[in-house]
């Protein structure tokens, strides 16, 4: 019955074979029409996955209570100096919040005024003792500095280093890296590159360094979800105004870009590198494999206009159906070319086959229907339950790829019996002069039969292998792995990896208040993959009344020469030599007491050669001697007046960071680098989670996605080979046949993880989706050599079935080799993946089933 409704749609195809095709087109334009007015696609990683999971509610809490730290373009400033590093931050944040047209917010965490009066108590007691006594020695030539804060200032207080070594009252091997700075400042300035020097280094010494060498400009971009890369715009806008700040023009300063967002738009431009050459190369290839199997333009062209239809079709339900595609469902096209070209090229080649055999394209037509169109319907409906089974599971992005992908199967099946006949039959490709199956492979089939037995050992031994390593097979649950190392925002990411700000793998815990965020944040400390734990607590110091009293004595001592009386008057370049004139005459004399090459010497040679130059190169070099000699003696005046610190008195805008309006406090834990890998991130959230199981964040994100895609996956393949085993079973009707076409199917799943295992090949985020497409073509090209041998074939290898699946092969692996070769990682990865399952596939197809096959006995023919 069914064989009589498949061969009528392919005889009414036939018949109506103008119309069919004219139908067809329109149909495919209504289609792309219809998508292109109301398809979306949404790069919103989001939505990949079900709100109801207990992660994302924890996740998106969490970004509901703190959108601060969501959503961020992240410029990370390096420079020669740490003032150049924040006059740059500071310009860029100005000039960001000037342009609310691309971005929302605009702020900088390491630019703080609480921190700047408060700091020196976050200091361990020997680190601060230090640190006052040296400031204290130096408070003569601060004496100087702070009375004028110009060259001329400058090189009184030099004369004061001259003078006591002349006398023998001053020790200067402390100051030997300040007066090497001081030389190396003056004789770039002399010899015509003024850089400006840094006073937070003279002053600070070592401690400057506690701050690190980056400063940070955090920025939420507004983003369009319908572009590829929804924060171009405003990464565009933010490098236009980096390239004109001053110190990066002079090449002093550099500004990198990283964060979520420019990290989820480098992968999206990586992903589409090279996509338009790698589409052009296949599809060149595509085209000869097609010519190949088929042997003539007069049946490509309706291949190729099946599969645009089919696809059409395809597009049409998912603008019905979903609306607005996703990061995995887009590539639904992928898997509907790669399967649905295999339907097409099946029956075209059969037709050929029937063509030579009966003379006469119409009962050629007919007995390809007959034959092969049960074989289509079955592998249609089993791949599609295949895709259809991941409907149901969590991971939302697969869900509608599945979804779409299974209703294309359909689709394709009813493209290739209704309108494929009709483009053949409009199209009259010329009648066959040979044979259309491999001739050479008709040798083989007696080799397969006699060696049957050794093979199946060979495979049975491979398959056995494959299931005592897949404990060893990985899934990387880290998705940088996936993204292009090489772009700017991994290489700045992979840079600041250990930076609390910049760290991708923290832990976020809200606890009821900042009490009990202490106690966590305490026992969190104790665990071993732990580096520590930072909450609204942490900006409260230790031993705060032993500091503040040597910063109390430091002030008292201080405060009277780091007070300015007046405004010194503005400079000249005349004014400067004779200052320089004065200061040579205290430093010549004490030279000969000090060791050759000592950079004070080099000082006095300074400015003996200050005495003849130009008046614009005096002034360039006060300008770089002294810019940011002021707001240093102004950081430390306010450096010396720090207060008591409680909870209360840390400002609102620091504290929002931590606490929200209803008292909950959050406490953000720290991992240690061995965190950075798969396994030491999952002990890091189990041991956290043990703790506190209501913890979110990127790293409990990252581990919980891993187990929600392994478990979709898990799910859909136990779904996925219960639907196609029934499907084959009522529509085969025997249980031999549909275990024959489900063994190898299982088998070349073995061999994928046996060759995943030995390269290593690991499973993450973006190759996994292969794992559908091994179901859909392996249960084709099994159903075909089974029913084939139902029907009395006892050659498969020399037939034309094994033609048109080999060349199906060639034409899906082309696809999945363009991919292989992609700059993006996760996509590279894929498609290597998909070309191990496809080859695989076609090992079990083409050795496995016919040496399988040949150990049966010969079934009675099958008439139906």
């Amino acid at each position: 019955m069914l064989i009589r409704l498949l061969v009528r749609l392919v005889d009414f195809s036939r018949r109506h074979s103008l119309p069919v095709v004219l139908g067809g087109l329109l149909l495919a334009v209504f289609a792309g029409w219809i998508a292109s007015r109301h398809l979306g696609v949404s790069t919103d990683t989001d939505l990949l996955f079900k709100d109801s999971l207990p992660w994302r509610q924890r996740a998106m809490e969490m970004n509901k209570d703190f959108p601060q730290f969501h959503d961020l373009l992240v410029a990370v400033v390096d420079a020669r100096i740490p003032e150049e590093a924040d006059a740059t931050a500071a310009e860029l944040a100005a000039r960001l919040g000037a342009d609310p047209a691309h971005f929302r917010t605009v702020r900088r965490p390491d630019s703080n005024p609480f921190l700047e009066k408060e700091g020196l108590l976050f200091l361990q007691p020997k680190q601060l003792s230090d640190l006052m006594d040296r400031t204290i020695d130096a408070q003569p030539f601060l004496g100087q500095l702070v009375a004028d804060p110009s060259a001329r200032g400058l090189f009184a207080a030099l004369s004061l280093l001259g003078m006591g070594v002349t006398q023998g009252d001053a020790d200067l091997s402390p100051y030997i890296a300040p007066i090497g700075a001081f030389h190396q400042a003056l004789s770039d300035a002399l010899a015509g590159h003024p850089k400006p020097l840094s006073w937070e280094t003279l002053l600070g010494g070592g401690l400057s360094k506690l701050a690190g060498p980056y400063r940070f400009v955090l920025a939420q971009p507004h983003q369009d979800y319908g572009a590829l890369e929804p924060g171009g715009a405003a990464t565009k806008a933010m490098r236009a105004i980096i390239a004109e700040l001053p110190f990066v023009k002079s090449g002093d300063a550099h500004v990198r870009i990283t964060g979520q967002v420019a990290l989820a738009d480098e992968e999206f431009a990586s992903v589409a590198q090279g996509a338009v050459k790698g589409l052009i190369g296949s599809l060149v290839l595509i085209t000869l494999w097609l010519f190949l199997a088929v042997r003539s333009w007069r049946l490509i062209v309706p291949i190729l206009m099946t599969l645009i239809l089919g696809l059409m079709l395809t597009v049409l339900f998912a603008t019905v159906a979903v609306g607005t595609l996703n990061l995995v469902s887009v590539g639904f096209g992928v898997l509907f070319v790669g399967i649905a070209v295999d339907f097409a090229i099946q029956f075209s080649v059969r037709y050929r086959e029937f063509r030579f055999e009966t003379g006469d394209s119409a009962a050629a037509m007919t007995e390809t229907a007959r034959r092969v169109g049960l074989q289509i319907l079955i592998a249609a409906l089993a791949t599609a339950a295949g895709f259809l089974a991941f409907v149901p599971t969590a991971f939302s992005g697969v869900a509608e790829l599945g979804l779409i992908a299974g209703a294309g199967m359909i689709m394709a099946f009813i493209c290739t019996l209704g309108f494929l006949p009709a483009a053949i039959t409009l199209f009259r490709p010329p009648g066959e002069a040979a044979e259309v199956g491999f001739t050479f492979a008709a040798d083989i089939d007696p080799v397969v039969v006699y060696r049957r037995r050794g093979i199946l050992l060979v495979f049975g031994i491979l398959a056995v292998t494959a299931v005592a390593v897949s404990p060893w097979l990985v899934f990387d649950s880290d998705p940088l792995d996936t993204k292009n190392p090489n772009t700017e925002a991994m290489r700045t990411l992979r840079d600041l990896i250990d930076n609390p700000l910049t760290n991708p793998y923290t832990i976020d815990v809200l606890t009821p208040n900042a009490q009990a965020a202490q106690a966590l944040g305490g026992k969190l400390e104790k665990l071993p993959t732990v580096s520590g734990a930072i909450s609204i607590n942490s900006f409260v110091p230790d031993d705060q009344q032993q500091k503040l009293a040597v910063i109390a004595d430091a002030n008292t001592i201080l405060a009277p020469t780091l007070t300015p009386h007046g405004a010194a008057a503005p400079v000249t370049a005349n004014q400067i030599r004779m200052a320089a004139q004065a200061a040579l005459a205290q430093i010549d004399p004490a030279l000969p007491k000090l060791p050759k090459g000592h950079p004070l010497a080099l000082i006095a040679d300074d400015l003996h050669r200050m005495q003849t130059a130009p008046d614009a190169v005096l002034m360039a070099t006060d300008a770089a001697l002294t810019r940011f000699l002021p707001t240093q003696l102004v950081r430390l005046r306010l450096a010396l007046s720090a207060e008591p610190v409680t909870l209360a008195s840390i400002p609102d805008y620091m504290a929002r960071d931590w606490v929200l309006p209803d008292g909950q406090a959050r406490v953000q834990v720290n991992p240690k680098p061995d965190a950075q890998t798969p396994a030491g991130l999952k002990a890091f959230v189990r041991q956290v989670t043990a703790v506190a199981p209501n913890a979110g964040g990127s790293a409990v994100t990252i581990a919980a996605t891993a187990e929600t895609i392994v478990g979709a996956f898990r799910d859909a393949a136990i779904y996925a080979v219960i639907a196609i085993a029934l499907i084959l079973f009522g529509l085969l009707r025997r249980v031999l046949d549909a275990a024959l076409v489900m063994a190898p199917l299982l088998l070349s799943a073995l061999l994928t993880l046996l060759v995943a295992v030995g390269l290593p090949l690991p499973l993450n985020f973006a190759n996994i989706i292969a794992l559908p497409l091994l179901l859909g073509v392996g249960v084709s090209f099994n159903i075909y050599f089974v029913m084939n041998w139902r029907a009395g074939q006892q050659r498969p290898l020399g037939s034309a079935t094994a033609r048109a699946i080999l060349f199906s092969a060639l034409t899906t692996g082309t696809a999945f080799g363009s991919l292989a070769l992609s700059a993006h990682p996760g996509t590279s990865s894929m498609g290597k993946l998909l070309l191990i399952s496809l080859g695989c596939t076609l090992l079990a197809s083409l050795v496995f089933i016919p040496a399988l096959l040949a150990s049966l006995r010969p079934p009675a023919r099958d008439r139906t």
